[in-house]
């Protein structure tokens, strides 16, 4: 802890040791025998502390900062609430990554680092993990979570949660817990456009709150992008082709969301064109980790905690599958996807597989409704679930869903439909539940 009475340049330096070290609190309005003596500017104070921290410190600490009010002996101080950072060293923006600028916590000071600590930071993995490290904010809801355990059958409770790691061993809710609550305020930006540039937007929407809210949200606006062409062989027979198939984008939805760094506070992108899909997220590859050793499906986990999460939940299968199935999808294609890497970035180009045709590009920026965009291929749909309830061990609605490309809603509705109308058969209830093609239906299709 450290008293200032006002906010000043030596505070900015506070939270840069802070930062670096086990995190802190400075207590603004407090002199530094304790006496509290108040601020008279409590909003311009908390203003400075906040521009003083983004505009001179680097890299992006505002995630790591709580700046906040709070009555003391009855008057008003500022209470700056610095947590460990993640992306060690953090340095007066001014004074660059060198002693000059990086300073560290020794006792009750602020002293500036050695460069062979310096050097060490930059070698060294992080002591604080971002989704272990307390979260600033503790007054967090998980409407969004609750639904998506409840929909696996998986138990969502206390235990849970701490086996889970969304609380520590104080009882405090982690980063983790943040990105899967009501309240995480990443985001991504999805936008569609006309042609292969970016000049004109066809369509654009933004995406926060929980992960799992924005990864279906994210996925249900550009499935209604995601077009089915038909074409005809010399035997007239009907071949349907969807623009990327709905499984490919679901990995790369999954890749982003496993494998993003969310200690940093920009959102991240997708963007469709007319011949192509891409996927830009903050992290380049985790360190340790080549773009060689990606292709061949290893997995080096940035966040794996989250990732433990998904795969407890069933949204992934295996670790280290995601890229080979990409890459399963085109192997016969005239276009191969591409991978960009640089040291913070990572980008993932889908080529369309009907380059040739548009995008259904729509009048204006708002969403659909879910059930117009289910509309949009109601036949081809219908032939998928068919098909796989004609399998020996039938389906699940899970499968229908990643097949088509559904919403869970949307995939419920057409079992629904398909069971009205006898030519499946229910089996089974909760999570067992499985659906075969009816012995005695009186349709064909497809």
């Amino acid at each position: 802890m450290e008293f200032k009475l006002d906010w000043n340049d030596s505070a900015k330096k506070t939270v840069v040791a802070f930062a670096n070290s086990g995190g802190g609190l400075i207590e603004i309005g407090v002199d530094d025998d304790g006496s509290v003596m108040g601020v008279a500017d409590v909003d311009g104070c908390m203003l400075r502390a906040m521009q003083s921290i983004s505009n001179g410190i680097s890299p992006d600490l505002a995630r790591f900062v709580d700046i906040r009010p709070e009555e003391c002996g009855g008057k008003m101080i500022v209470l700056v609430e610095v947590r460990p950072g993640v992306d060690r060293p953090y340095y007066l923006r001014d004074k660059g990554p060198r002693p000059a600028g990086v300073y560290v916590r020794l006792g009750a000071g602020s002293i500036p680092a050695t460069e062979p600590a310096i050097l060490e930071m930059l070698r060294g993995v992080p002591r604080f993990s971002f989704e272990e490290a307390a979260c600033v904010d503790q007054d967090l809801t998980f409407g969004e979570a609750s639904r998506v355990f409840g929909e696996a059958d998986v138990p969502f409770g206390s235990r849970e949660r701490r086996t889970l790691g969304l609380l520590n061993g104080d009882g405090l809710y982690t980063n983790l817990a943040w990105l899967l609550s009501d309240q995480c305020t990443t985001s991504v930006k999805a936008a569609v456009f006309e042609g292969t540039d970016k000049l004109t937007f066809a369509s654009r929407q933004e995406f926060s709150g929980s992960l799992f809210a924005q990864f279906r949200g994210v996925a249900e606006y550009i499935g209604r992008f995601n077009s089915t062409r038909s074409t005809f062989d010399g035997s007239l027979q009907r071949h349907d082709e969807r623009d990327y198939h709905p499984a490919v984008v679901r990995e790369a939805l999954l890749n982003m969301v496993v494998h993003r760094d969310y200690s940093f506070s920009g959102p991240a992108l997708v963007s469709v064109f007319d011949d192509r899909m891409e996927f830009v997220n903050f992290g380049g590859l985790p360190r340790g980790m080549t773009k060689g050793d990606m292709m061949l499906g290893t997995s080096l986990q940035r966040n794996p905690r989250l990732a433990a999460v998904l795969y407890r939940l069933r949204w992934v299968e295996a670790y280290g599958t995601g890229i080979p199935k990409i890459l399963d999808d085109y192997h016969d294609g005239p276009t191969q996807p591409t991978f960009e890497i640089s040291d913070n970035a990572f980008k993932l180009v889908l080529p369309s597989h009907n380059p040739q045709a548009r995008p259904l590009a729509r009048e204006n920026t708002t969403p659909l409704s879910s059930a117009s965009a289910e509309a949009s291929t109601p036949v081809l749909n219908r032939r998928t679930a068919l098909r796989l309830a004609g399998r020996p061990e039938g389906t699940a609605r899970s499968e229908v869903e990643q097949e088509t490309g559904l919403t869970r809603a949307g995939a419920g509705k057409l079992l629904r439909s398909l069971l009205a109308e006898g030519l499946i058969e229910k089996h089974g209830s909760g999570r067992n539940t499985r659906y075969l093609r009816a012995v005695d239906g009186q349709h064909v299709e497809g």
